[in-house]
Formats: C-alpha cells, sequence, structure tokens
C-alpha cells in the first residue's frame, strides 16, 4: 500500500444535484431542470478528491455502508487513488445520500437522510495512532458528527500533536449551542482552523469575521483562516491579520463543495511548505475556480 501524505477525516456520501431547483415542482407536479447528476460527496471525501488530483496520497477515516451507494463511493475512491481503511465498509450501515437542491444563483438547499452514514463516524472508527508517512492530519467537519464532540475531538487531534503532525480542521455551523468556551480544549491543539464566516460568527456569537477570529485565537488556535465567500478570506494569527480578496471574475455556478476545495488547496500549498499568505491565496483560487462549474469536484480534471 502506498503511504499517506494527509490524514482527512470525516464523511463520505453520494449527491445527487438538481440544477436549477424550484419551487415551481410542488405547484405543477413536475419541473424540468437543467441538470440532474450524481457524484460522490460530503466535506472529506470532497477535499480528500481535490488532493489527490494534485498529485496528493491521502487516507480518507470514513465509513460508509456495503449498499449500492456505498459500492459508488468505493469505486470512486478506487478510481481517484484515495486510500481507505479496510474496515470502512459497514454491513450494519446504510450510505448517506444528499439531495442537492441549487438554485439559479448557485445557493444550495439540501435533502439529508438522519439515519445514513453522513453522521455515524464515532471515534472507534478513526485509527490512531496516524501512518508515520502522514504531516498533515484535517478534520474535515467539526459538528458533523453527533458522536465525536469535544472530548473525542480533543483526544483525536492530542494525538496528532503527540506525533508531531500539523492539525487542520474545517467546520460547519455548531448544531447544539455549542460554545467556544466548551471547545477550547480540543481546539488548543489546532494549527490552522478554516471556518466560513457565519459558522465562526454562530459560535462565537460576534457579528463580524474579524471579532470572531478574535476570540477564535484565544483558545490557542494558531491560525486562522475565515472563507468569506466573495469577499475572499480572512487571515489572522497572533503575529498579523489581514484580508485576501476573491477573484472578481468569478460567475457563481454552483457553490457546492466550494469551501472543501478552498481547504484542499490550503492544505495542498500546507503540505508544499508555501507560506501562510500563499497558502490562502490558493485557497481562494481554488475556491473560485469550484464555484464556476456544477459539483463539488468537476473543477479538476482527474490525473
Amino acid at each position: 500500500m502506498q503511504e499517506a501524505e494527509i490524514v482527512i477525516i470525516g464523511a463520505a456520501i453520494v449527491d445527487i444535484l438538481v440544477r436549477p431547483a424550484s419551487e415551481d415542482v410542488f405547484r405543477t407536479g413536475s419541473y424540468p431542470a437543467e441538470d440532474i447528476r450524481m457524484s460522490s460527496g460530503a466535506d472529506a471525501l470532497n477535499e480528500s478528491t481535490v488532493l489527490s488530483r494534485m498529485g496528493k496520497i491521502v487516507l480518507l477515516e470514513t465509513v460508509i455502508g456495503s449498499d449500492p451507494a456505498g459500492q459508488y463511493l468505493l469505486g470512486h475512491c478506487k478510481r481517484e487513488g484515495i486510500l481507505l481503511p479496510d474496515d470502512c465498509l459497514r454491513d450494519d450501515l446504510t450510505t448517506g445520500i444528499n439531495i442537492v437542491l441549487v438554485q439559479t444563483d448557485g445557493k444550495r438547499n439540501f435533502l439529508t437522510n438522519e439515519r445514513g452514514s453522513l453522521r455515524r463516524l464515532c471515534l472507534n472508527d478513526i485509527h490512531m495512532p496516524f501512518p508515520e508517512s502522514a504531516k498533515i492530519v484535517c478534520f474535515a467537519s467539526i459538528f458533523v458528527f453527533p458522536r465525536i464532540r469535544a472530548e473525542e475531538l480533543r483526544r483525536i487531534f492530542a494525538c496528532a500533536k503527540k506525533q508531531g503532525k500539523i492539525v487542520c480542521a474545517d467546520m460547519t455551523k455548531c448544531k447544539n449551542h455549542e460554545t467556544v468556551e466548551e471547545m477550547a480544549d480540543a481546539f488548543s491543539y489546532i494549527d490552522y482552523l478554516l471556518p466560513n464566516d457565519e459558522e465562526a460568527m454562530l459560535l462565537t456569537g460576534k457579528n463580524s469575521a474579524v471579532e470572531a477570529a478574535e476570540v477564535l485565537l484565544r483558545t490557542g488556535i494558531q491560525n486562522v483562516i475565515v472563507k468569506c465567500g466573495a469577499k475572499g478570506c480572512l487571515v489572522m494569527n497572533h503575529d498579523e491579520t489581514y484580508m485576501l480578496p476573491a477573484r472578481p471574475d468569478v460567475t457563481c455556478i454552483d457553490t457546492t463543495g466550494a469551501g472543501d476545495s478552498f481547504a484542499a488547496g490550503f492544505i495542498f500549498a500546507l503540505s508544499e511548505g508555501r507560506p501562510l499568505r500563499e497558502c490562502a491565496e490558493y485557497a481562494n483560487e481554488c475556491g473560485a475556480k469550484a464555484v464556476s462549474v456544477t459539483g463539488a469536484s468537476e473543477w479538476i480534471p482527474h490525473i
């Protein structure tokens, strides 16, 4: 088996994308969408796919069902060269499937299967210690998994740091009234946190990305990179704060996976030893390319 350079932890599901979605379907009974397609999805798999297409060897720590949807994802990972744990395929799981309704402006709404594998990952599913060959460990989405909360995250991040790994993390909106104080011990192990502005403000209770990043830094995180959509991204650490504008010439078709492509671009540049500003600039570039097409990783060709 190849030796992993990067470990990504998180979800892998199937996305059914519909574009453009219209509420007229509820009035007429049917509606002719321009594009309906099935693709791989979820933050961790999206990041893994982009990084693999960039030439990195990625180990994806996830769980999927042994049903047809799971077999589809297994085939995707084999084609992309994404490494998977031998026991990730589970007979007792139903693979998560999301219906992604994409509006004409690129914004999305999701129909999700609450009983699917999307939210079933737990601490025992994650193989620790991590491979010695991996330099970076990224938890792709804090707050997605009900069974991986603050203490479980702390144990994952502490293991990675003990092994000398660079620890990255992305997040989604907190769902159970989690607080920064509750998450502080886990966050103190993170080298690079990559929330978007809404996620950061919701968790911290602040009204701006700058204020939210300041609060997050006080937990012990080394660098906070806040994704701000069409505005670009905010970079903050204990030495500097700056805003990097997004590309002005991008037509937004579909925002599905844009944040995941941003994170993958950042991690790729980081793995290449690039300075922080260049990592964030490249992440902006990847996010911009992602929104210009339909689907999470279609912007980057399979190598």
